[in-house]
């Protein structure tokens, strides 16, 4: 096939996560979206750019992949190339080579959901099955519901209210001024991208314009399935609906900007959360689990 792996320059993300946009389609397993590169550039289009490889030839693009964190990489394969062992055995020749310093040497993990050539060979070269995930999906040929609470989409004047909950969400209440100040620079650095063109923030608020819970909604063009990345709840309102609630208008944000479906995965052994996504009309597809090296698993030369 000619195949070789690259690292894109910043000014071929945009590109690559069209691409990519394009390899979403109903039916098929939760891959790679175009959504976890947006969320993932919160760091910048150019530490994006580092963190993606791609596999290709002269004509075509094969294969996606985001590394997302030092010991994982998160795949996308084209579709209608999914189970070619070619592909495959390059993908772990790749993945797996000292020279390209994909992972250090020890613990890593592949998620690369639906690419059972690459899984195969995977486990012949000794990866376990790893973390189990649960996707999620809601079809949205049919309006959606909401329940009867204020949602606002953010902008620049309401992002530090956005962040401050996603903070709270899954960092405690610990974090510091300078901490939120950070945490907000980083979302105005992900809303100046190319790529939040296709997303969006959303706000759930009580009668007293609390703010409740946060979404963040991303699409992949008319047609096909947009992704729920992230979704999260004020501690202090945890255990009353909210978590439905804003999935519920984020899948109706999604129905807005042309999605056919939306998409979520959450680690499986997250229940509430499951149970979340399925009180909010979404039907859990076939668990799945990443691929894992141990420890004392050798980096091939």
């Amino acid at each position: 096939m000619g195949l070789r792996m690259h690292t894109p320059a910043a000014a071929q993300v945009a590109d690559l996560v069209d691409e990519l946009a394009s390899w979403q389609r109903d039916g098929l397993p939760v891959q790679l979206h175009p959504g976890d590169v947006g969320w993932y550039a919160m760091r910048g289009m150019e530490a994006a750019a580092q963190g993606l490889r791609a596999w290709a030839d002269r004509e075509s693009i094969y294969a996606i992949g985001l590394l997302d964190g030092p010991n994982l990489i998160r795949m996308a394969l084209h579709p209608d190339f999914v189970d070619i062992q070619p592909l495959a055995e390059q993908i772990h020749a790749d993945l797996s080579s000292a020279e390209n310093q994909i992972f250090p040497a020890g613990s890593a993990s592949i998620e690369a959901r639906g690419a059972t050539a690459l899984g195969k060979i995977l486990q012949a070269h000794g990866w376990m099955p790893g973390e189990a995930w649960t996707p999620l999906r809601r079809a949205l040929d049919a309006p959606v519901r909401l329940p009867e609470l204020a949602f606002r989409r953010i902008d620049a004047s309401l992002a530090g209210q956005w962040m401050e909950v996603h903070l709270n969400a899954f960092r405690g209440s610990d974090f510091t001024q300078e901490d939120l100040a950070r945490a907000l620079q980083r979302w105005h650095t992900m809303a100046s991208t190319p790529i939040y063109e296709q997303g969006q923030c959303l706000t759930a608020y009580d009668g007293e314009m609390n703010p409740l819970a946060v979404a963040g909604v991303w699409s992949a063009g008319s047609g096909r399935p947009g992704l729920l990345e992230p979704i999260a709840v004020h501690p202090a309102f945890r255990g009353q609906g909210f978590g439905t609630a804003i999935s519920l208008a984020a899948a109706a944000e999604l129905r807005s900007m042309g999605a056919s479906s939306a998409l979520v995965c959450t680690p499986s052994e997250n229940r509430a959360a499951v149970a979340t996504y399925l009180a909010a009309g979404f039907v859990a597809d076939t668990e799945d689990r990443d691929w894992h090296r141990g420890e004392e698993e050798p980096v091939e030369s």
